[in-house]
């Protein structure tokens, strides 16, 4: 029975924050496969090394160096490397945290909450619900 080829191993990541944005970089050795694609979420893909090819559900395209790749949220996309494996930049909107994570987005970010602060005064509200600034009366950017 044959194995699973590698998973794509995390080369490097956007990590300052705050941030609107996510990105890293992954490698993936020859055969190996990913799904670059994010629920929710368009992707940019940028190939920097290697090639392979990308399958959105309709057989597939060639991946090379230097040729971005645009990945429209919920693609079925799975990428494959080729013989001489694929280095990759993903680039996204930064994903929110899930429901009931306790503010902890996937990889260990904490949420963004910016929409929360009051851009007059600087408070942020406890409330996740909430339309106006208790401190001030300032409305927030929750739009």
């Amino acid at each position: 029975m044959p194995s699973d080829p590698a998973p794509p191993q995390r080369l490097w990541r956007l990590d300052a924050l705050p941030r609107p944005l996510d990105a890293a970089s992954f490698r993936l050795p020859p055969g190996g496969t990913a799904h670059p694609a994010g629920e929710g979420l368009d992707v940019l893909l940028v190939p920097l090394s290697g090639g392979g090819l990308l399958d959105l559900g309709d057989g597939g395209a060639e991946v090379r160096a230097g040729v971005p790749v645009w990945l429209p949220h919920g693609s079925p996309a799975e990428l494959t490397a080729g013989p001489d494996g694929l280095e990759y930049l993903a680039v996204h909107r930064r994903r929110p945290a899930p429901a009931g994570s306790g503010g902890a987005a996937p990889g260990g970010d904490p949420a963004c909450r910016l929409d929360r602060v009051c851009a007059l005064c600087g408070r942020l509200s406890e409330e996740s619900d909430a339309r106006y600034c208790a401190r001030c009366g300032a409305p927030l950017d929750t739009d």
